[in-house]
Protein backbone atom coordinates (compact mmCIF):
# COMPACT_ATOMS: atom_id res chain seq x y z
CA UNK A 1 0.00 0.00 0.00
CA UNK A 2 1.41 3.37 -0.97
CA UNK A 3 1.49 6.37 1.36
CA UNK A 4 -1.14 8.10 -0.76
CA UNK A 5 -3.47 5.11 -0.60
CA UNK A 6 -2.99 4.88 3.16
CA UNK A 7 -3.86 8.57 3.58
CA UNK A 8 -6.93 8.26 1.36
CA UNK A 9 -8.07 5.20 3.32
CA UNK A 10 -7.63 7.11 6.60
CA UNK A 11 -9.57 10.11 5.25
CA UNK A 12 -12.46 7.90 4.13
CA UNK A 13 -12.56 6.09 7.48
CA UNK A 14 -12.33 9.42 9.37
CA UNK A 15 -15.26 11.02 7.55
CA UNK A 16 -17.42 7.89 7.78
CA UNK A 17 -16.73 7.74 11.51
CA UNK A 18 -17.48 11.47 11.84
CA UNK A 19 -20.91 11.06 10.26
CA UNK A 20 -21.66 8.19 12.65
CA UNK A 21 -20.46 10.03 15.78
CA UNK A 22 -21.98 13.48 15.07
CA UNK A 23 -25.60 12.74 16.06
CA UNK A 24 -24.75 10.69 19.17
CA UNK A 25 -25.91 12.37 22.42
CA UNK A 26 -26.66 15.63 20.62
CA UNK A 27 -29.30 17.92 22.14
CA UNK A 28 -31.29 20.34 20.02
CA UNK A 29 -32.01 23.87 21.19
CA UNK A 30 -35.63 22.85 21.75
CA UNK A 31 -34.60 19.99 24.06
CA UNK A 32 -32.20 22.32 25.87
CA UNK A 33 -34.95 24.92 26.33
CA UNK A 34 -32.91 27.84 24.97
CA UNK A 35 -33.65 28.64 21.32
CA UNK A 36 -31.39 31.41 20.00
CA UNK A 37 -33.29 33.99 17.96
CA UNK A 38 -32.71 33.59 14.22
CA UNK A 39 -31.78 29.90 14.38
CA UNK A 40 -33.99 26.87 13.79
CA UNK A 41 -35.19 25.13 16.96
CA UNK A 42 -33.66 21.87 15.72
CA UNK A 43 -30.13 23.36 15.65
CA UNK A 44 -27.67 21.77 18.10
CA UNK A 45 -27.42 23.53 21.45
CA UNK A 46 -23.76 22.66 22.10
CA UNK A 47 -22.23 20.49 19.34
CA UNK A 48 -18.71 20.29 20.90
CA UNK A 49 -17.09 19.79 17.49
CA UNK A 50 -13.52 19.87 18.81
CA UNK A 51 -14.20 17.12 21.33
CA UNK A 52 -16.03 15.06 18.72
CA UNK A 53 -13.17 15.51 16.23
CA UNK A 54 -10.71 14.13 18.79
CA UNK A 55 -12.98 11.17 19.52
CA UNK A 56 -13.42 10.50 15.78
CA UNK A 57 -9.65 10.70 15.25
CA UNK A 58 -9.05 8.05 17.91
CA UNK A 59 -11.77 5.70 16.72
CA UNK A 60 -10.80 6.04 13.07
CA UNK A 61 -7.13 5.42 13.88
CA UNK A 62 -8.06 2.07 15.44
CA UNK A 63 -10.27 1.13 12.48
CA UNK A 64 -7.59 2.27 10.01
CA UNK A 65 -4.90 0.22 11.75
CA UNK A 66 -7.09 -2.86 11.44
CA UNK A 67 -7.78 -2.27 7.76
CA UNK A 68 -4.15 -1.39 7.07
CA UNK A 69 -2.97 -4.56 8.81
CA UNK A 70 -5.35 -6.75 6.83
CA UNK A 71 -4.31 -5.18 3.51
CA UNK A 72 -0.55 -5.15 4.18
CA UNK A 73 -0.44 -8.66 5.65
CA UNK A 74 -2.07 -10.08 2.54
CA UNK A 75 -4.98 -11.75 4.32
CA UNK A 76 -7.25 -10.10 1.76
CA UNK A 77 -5.04 -8.91 -1.11
CA UNK A 78 -6.40 -6.09 -3.24
CA UNK A 79 -5.35 -8.00 -6.36
CA UNK A 80 -8.18 -10.43 -5.61
CA UNK A 81 -10.73 -7.79 -6.54
CA UNK A 82 -11.26 -7.01 -10.19
CA UNK A 83 -13.26 -3.82 -9.91
CA UNK A 84 -14.47 -4.11 -13.50
CA UNK A 85 -15.49 -7.78 -13.75
CA UNK A 86 -16.20 -8.82 -10.15
CA UNK A 87 -14.32 -11.01 -7.68
CA UNK A 88 -12.09 -13.74 -9.14
CA UNK A 89 -13.31 -17.21 -8.32
CA UNK A 90 -11.27 -19.25 -5.88
CA UNK A 91 -9.87 -16.25 -4.00
CA UNK A 92 -11.09 -14.85 -0.72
Amino acid sequence: MTIGAALVLYAVVWFMTLFIVLPIRLKSQTEDGDVVKGTPPSAPANPQLGKRALIVTGISAVIWLGLFGVIVSGVIPLETFDFYNGIKSGHY
